[in-house]
């Protein structure tokens, strides 16, 4: 029987991790720790030793309905005796079109022609494509540049690189890059005395305004993860940004692409986070919960307006890009029990009785004289620690897995984003055992 020692040797040996420093892993003294899951249950992952670890921030903000959920088994069970994959060129399909279907209805039938592909990053060089490619079909080839928010994160592959904001992710490959357009960050944090979050925003908001009175014709699309930008340390603004932003676009032709991959399918307390703007944009990309943390799947939503500009009988004018698994049926049919349990479990009022449970037992941390900025928007908190070292994110991750937690901070931020389905004592233990990781690895700094 193989054990967990000899699963992580294997794995050290064949497999390239992502988003990670191999040697971190490798190193006698003090390793990242590397966990070979054997399988996982509702919340919990269990590796082959028979450890639990509660995953707070459900498998990279994917897993919403918990590990082996019984309801998509089943419907990823029937899928399977009747069809695994058809290629969308020339072909169709029941689980691609109702699962357009009901995500236009979602969206009021503000959106629609969902155009399919795997990652996240994929749906968000498709929406950038679009953008451009529709300006061009109407003859304003001049709008070719994009805007990104400071600390913006959309994706690893070119395009999306191009408008991410992070450097650990984006200096190396620079070179690569096309140029964009970077403007203020309306994250809350940046609030000065007397501010509001409200101030941040329209502060923001006249950054764009400023740009777009003097770039408009050359600007193509401005693109925003809505309410909070993840990969910035959970930067979270006020939705009075999205309705500012929208006005500006509409006023100077400039497309409102939201990337709504981390931030939707309930994640901010409303399936889209924009429709607490009240809002629509003109492109929507949703990926990793959409599937339940299934399979890869990722779409774009878009207007009939940027539809019909490639609406024609020249080829050219068509939109070629292309992918093998686009609208796979059996993500499609995992989306879809993802939806139905939505739709029959009353995700998002149940998940606002979660959020205040949870919210009240994290509250300790808001007197912690090494915590600044706790925070909350539906069902994601963080908070910024003070006077810690680049190692503490590692070291807190190591802690928290000897304490039956997955937990990864981004830097100096500790954040949870758990699954959907936690009970009243799994949301205590979370908290207090987030408290007394978090003590534990400031001890050991």
């Amino acid at each position: 029987m193989t054990n967990r020692t000899d699963w992580v040797a294997r794995s050290l040996k064949s497999v390239w991790h992502p988003c990670t420093q191999m040697q971190h892993h490798g190193r006698d003294n003090d390793p990242v720790p590397l966990i070979p899951v054997s399988h996982g249950r509702g919340a919990w992952l269990y590796d082959h030793d028979g450890r639990r670890y509660l995953d707070a921030i459900s498998s990279w903000w994917v897993n919403l309905f918990g590990h082996a959920n019984p309801r998509i088994n089943g419907a990823l069970r029937d899928q399977l005796d009747k069809l695994e994959h058809a290629m969308l060129a020339g072909f169709t399909h029941e689980p691609v079109i109702e699962l357009s279907e009901r995500l236009a209805a979602l969206t009021n039938h503000a959106l629609g022609h969902a155009f399919y592909a795997s990652d996240g990053a994929s749906a968000v060089e498709i929406a950038l494509k679009m953008s451009f490619h529709s300006w061009r079909n109407r003859g304003q080839s001049a709008k070719q540049e994009f805007v990104c928010l400071q600390g913006s994160y959309h994706g690893e592959t070119i395009g999306a690189l191009a408008v991410t904001d992070v450097a650990l992710f984006k200096d190396a490959y620079g070179p690569l890059l096309r140029a964009t357009q970077t403007v203020m960050s309306p994250d809350a944090r940046q609030a000065k005395d007397g501010e509001t979050a409200q101030d941040v925003a329209r502060r923001a908001a006249a950054d764009v305004q400023a740009l777009f009175e003097r770039k408009a014709d050359q600007i193509a699309a401005i693109i925003i993860e809505p309410l909070v930008q993840c990969a910035a340390g959970m930067a979270m603004h006020d939705p009075l940004y999205l309705q500012l932003v929208r006005e500006l676009c509409d006023r100077h032709g400039v497309h409102l692409i939201l990337d709504e991959i981390a931030v939707g399918c309930g994640r901010t307390g409303t399936f889209f986070a924009c429709e607490q703007a009240g809002i629509w944009p003109d492109f929507i990309t949703l990926s990793k919960g959409i599937s339940g943390g299934y399979l890869p799947l990722s779409l774009v939503l878009t207007k009939e307006a940027i539809y019909q500009a490639f609406y024609s009988a020249e080829v050219t004018r068509g939109f070629l890009h292309s992918h093998s698994y686009t609208g796979n049926p059996l993500a499609c049919r995992a989306a879809l029990a993802t939806l139905d349990i939505f739709a029959e479990d009353d995700v998002l009022v149940k998940n606002r009785e979660r959020a205040a449970k949870l919210t009240a037992a994290l509250a300790p941390f808001a007197e912690h004289k090494r915590v600044k900025n706790l925070r909350q928007r539906g069902m994601i908190w963080a908070f910024d620690a003070t006077d810690v070292d680049n190692t503490f994110s590692r070291r807190f991750f190591a802690n928290a897995t000897r304490s039956e937690l997955l937990l990864r901070p981004i830097g100096g931020t500790v954040y949870l984003m758990p699954p959907y389905i936690l009970d009243d004592g799994e949301i205590a233990g979370l908290a207090e055992r987030t408290y007394a990781v978090f003590e534990q690895t400031l001890a050991g700094a």
